[in-house]
């Protein structure tokens, strides 16, 4: 049986993986990657997908992390369009689909996490789309437009970025979601019913507190069934409900997981030769130790970046908090820290359910910060939320402008 043999292997070419080819090679110039990705492209950003590339910001090739000949100049193998079937702890071995074997020191497990799919009926008919990958997007751009319809499941952070980018380019747009209003999770109640209200001022029907419980095809047309609405005839349906973290390899392998792979605050799973990081890492939260997992970009680029120094052998600690951002029309947010919609929360508006702070609290110390159309900020923020002090909810006003 064919065997390569590489110092290090990154199963995942996306953000988190790509960004630990920059901290290997900070700390090791010299000895072999591998780098496997399971999509035909380059690593790519993948924000662009519901934001930039709809507005027309970006273009596609505007998106890809580094041109081929980066990793080439970089000494990084790259595998991609390529399924690993196994990981062999034992003879440090992982297996690709095609029986080929690739051995490793040090392994990084950048699986990330796959959409999660509906459970209803017609869930898995041809051209229902689960909002992810670049395919996805050139697929739904190709197809959205003047005279086109879409219905836009979930109401969460992909299917609101996704429906506002599709109206901006003329297309109708339904959305179908369980929740009572948009971004539940981490807007607060008068945050989040101001959204739906501009959504509805925008010509999107939004069916909230609905589900779909049925998903069927005629000719060239879809027809979505809701609990609540009736039937819904459109020319796509987009499936945005959130990702499960990839972590099959790993549990086959007998590594720890819960909510993700399991892993130490230097990002090291159960095996100390083996790494996890970005959207399937199970980690220490640096301000309490309980374990949490994040979804977002920005934790993947740091995570990425540090388990590649640390199989380099640098053994530092993951520190940093967690951050986001999103585009919904004109309503821009970076947030950072904890965010939950069910934690008490103070808003200071300069402007009502536009321009402001909301801070999330918990115990009377901040836990998270929203800056809500307020930008530059991020970095006070975050040192807000590292001081852990108790505080007055009235002493937040103004704190930061």
């Amino acid at each position: 049986m064919a065997e390569q043999s590489y110092v290090y292997i990154i199963i995942g070419a996306g953000l988190a993986g790509a960004s630990a080819i920059e901290g290997i090679r900070q700390h090791d110039k010299n000895k072999r990657v591998l780098l496997v990705g399971r999509e035909k492209f380059l690593p790519y950003d993948r924000p662009p997908l519901s934001k930039k590339l709809w507005s027309g910001q970006q273009q596609v090739k505007d998106i890809f992390l580094h041109p081929r000949g980066f990793y080439e100049d970089s000494g990084i193998d790259l595998l991609l369009d390529c399924r690993i079937t196994e990981i062999d702890r034992r003879h440090k071995l992982i297996r690709d689909e095609k029986g080929t074997q690739y051995r490793y020191e040090k392994l990084l497990l950048a699986t990330g996490g796959r959409p999660r799919r509906l459970d209803v009926p017609g869930g898995e008919l041809e051209g229902v789309c689960y909002y992810r990958y670049l395919g996805d997007y050139l697929e739904i751009r190709r197809q959205a437009g003047r005279g086109k319809s879409a219905v836009v499941i979930g109401g969460g952070f992909i299917g609101s970025e996704i429906a506002a980018a599709l109206k901006m380019n003329n297309t109708d747009v339904t959305m179908v979601f369980p929740e009572k209003y948009i971004c539940s999770r981490v807007f607060p109640d008068y945050l989040g019913e101001s959204m739906q209200e501009r959504y509805t001022q925008r010509g999107i029907k939004v069916l909230n507190e609905d589900r779909p419980v049925s998903l069927a095809k005629k000719a060239d047309k879809f027809i979505t069934r809701t609990q609540n609405s009736g039937e819904i005839v459109s020319d796509m349906v987009i499936v945005g409900i959130g990702i499960a973290p990839d972590i099959q390899l790993a549990e086959a392998a007998g590594l720890k997981t819960g909510n993700g792979i399991v892993v130490n605050d230097r990002l090291q799973t159960s095996d100390p030769d083996i790494y996890a990081a970005g959207d399937n890492a199970f980690f220490p939260y640096p301000l309490s130790g309980k374990l949490m997992r994040i979804e977002h970009w920005d934790n993947a680029v740091k995570q990425g970046k540090l388990a590649g120094m640390n199989m380099a052998e640098v053994n530092q600690v993951f520190r940093d908090l967690p951050y986001f951002f999103s585009d919904l029309f004109e309503f821009g947010y970076e947030a950072v820290g904890e965010i939950d919609a069910k934690m008490p929360a103070f808003a200071d508006w300069q402007e009502e359910n536009s321009k402001g702070v909301i801070y999330y609290l918990s115990e009377r110390r901040v836990k998270g910060i929203m800056l809500c159309n307020v930008w530059k900020k991020a970095r006070i923020a975050q040192e807000v939320i590292r001081k852990n002090e108790e505080i007055e909810a009235k002493s937040l006003r103004g704190l930061i402008g």
